[in-house]
């Protein structure tokens, strides 16, 4: 770890307070001059940082993204191995999927403040106001010797692990609407794109989460009522920790995943699903069913009962509600 990482995990250890100079010296293991020299480094980056007149230093929180607070004491296996963050991208999937063919990429992680074009379900656009969400995409390697991890499960697994994300870093207990929303009090609060990619023989998925954390897309640009974290909070919410605890319950799902453990996802969805009895018309392949829900399954998708009492199995891949 370098000196100018040793000194944002001392601003930020601190919880919005003030830091002196001379402790960060010690912190960064500098002298005052090179204090000042990475601080100036911190904002470059994007950080905003605060000067007291005694000469204290405050990162105000939330604060901004940064792998080193992130990725340390993690503890995970393979999701958030390695975290990588941008100002601003076309697509964090897209970032995602062009590091596919890089050694040690499996388990990436992207995150950017700000997409030019980030991409939701049926060829929407991901809209969230630049710094105030979690833009992020996980990037995930068919490797031999590993079970190949399905769209459709995996889809489930992000939906999830953003819920149980949310409720242990917030305390606020989220429901899923499948194929891809996790939702608060009926609002969109995230969502999920999970897409599949080969190229040069090398195989992978990629998991786009959204987040509205902090914003949310004003009403006359969404076609549903969409909600962020903040509004239901005493104060704006901390992305740094969001995204720590996702990535802890998405490594943890997508290990399930890999050893078959199915019927585990498979109940915390359920669990977590408003959507079971309930009279839907779903549009999948250029068709539209209306029914009621009997289940969703992590392979066969959605299973609907039509009013003359036939099942359909229908795949998140390419179905809306309607």
């Amino acid at each position: 770890m370098n000196a100018t990482d040793r000194i944002l995990e001392a601003l930020y250890d601190r919880q919005g307070g003030y830091v002196s100079l001379d402790e960060l010296a010690r912190a960064g293991r500098l002298g005052r001059a090179g204090v000042e020299s990475r601080l100036e480094d911190l904002r470059r980056e994007g950080q905003k940082l605060e000067f007291s007149p005694a000469g204290g230093v405050c990162l105000p929180r939330p604060a901004r993204l940064a792998p080193v607070l992130i990725e340390r004491n993690l503890g995970v296996r393979r999701v958030g191995r390695s975290v990588v963050c941008f100002d601003e991208v076309g697509s964090t999937n897209d970032v995602a999927l062009d590091a596919m063919r890089q050694a040690n990429a499996d388990g990436l992680v992207v995150l950017a403040e700000s997409q030019r074009s980030g991409r939701g379900r049926q060829g929407r656009r991901w809209l969230c106001p630049p710094g105030s969400g979690i833009l992020m995409s996980v990037l995930l390697l068919d490797e031999p010797g590993r079970r190949r991890l399905q769209c459709e499960a995996m889809t489930i697994a992000a939906g999830l692990a953003v819920a149980e994300a949310v409720e242990m870093s917030v305390g606020l207990n989220c429901g899923l609407k499948w194929p891809n929303d996790v939702q608060f009090e009926g609002a969109k609060l995230a969502g999920v794109l999970a897409e599949t990619r080969t190229a040069g023989g090398v195989s992978a998925t990629v998991i786009g989460i959204g987040v509205n954390v902090n914003a949310a897309p004003p009403a006359e640009s969404v076609d549903r009522p969409a909600t962020h974290l903040a509004d239901h909070l005493a104060g704006p919410a901390e992305r740094v920790e969001i995204v720590r605890a996702l990535l802890t319950r998405l490594d943890e799902w997508v290990g399930r995943v890999e050893a078959g453990q199915l019927d585990e996802l498979h109940r915390g969805f359920l669990a977590r699903c408003r959507m079971i009895n309930e009279r839907v018309t779903i549009r999948c392949g250029g068709r539209l069913h209306t029914g009621r829900v009997l289940d969703v399954d992590p392979l066969s998708g959605l299973v609907l009962c039509h009013d003359d009492g036939s099942r359909a199995y229908l795949p998140a891949e390419g179905s809306s509600v309607v």
